[in-house]
């Protein structure tokens, strides 16, 4: 197993990392791992929501989308 040392770590950082830890019956150590792993795997799985939009139209081109022609716009009308 690796091991890794995070170093500058804010204080206020790692009093809330502790009392989450505590809230969670696991030591600090083991509350970052269960962080880091819930957080990598998420977002291993998951695509942003542009990319996906991306994905689904790849295939289409904006030359291809017809344009309607303009229509005479709207008289305005006064209002009191």
């Amino acid at each position: 197993m690796a091991s890794l040392t995070i170093r500058n770590l804010d204080n206020g950082l790692k009093a809330r990392l502790r009392l989450q830890a505590a809230q969670h019956g696991r030591s600090m150590e083991a509350e970052v791992r269960q962080i880091l792993q819930q957080s990598l795997l998420s977002s291993s799985t998951t695509t942003n929501f542009a990319a996906h939009i991306h994905q689904r139209f790849k295939s289409v081109y904006q030359e291809s989308l017809p344009i309607p022609p303009r229509q005479q716009a709207c008289k305005s009308s006064i209002l009191p």
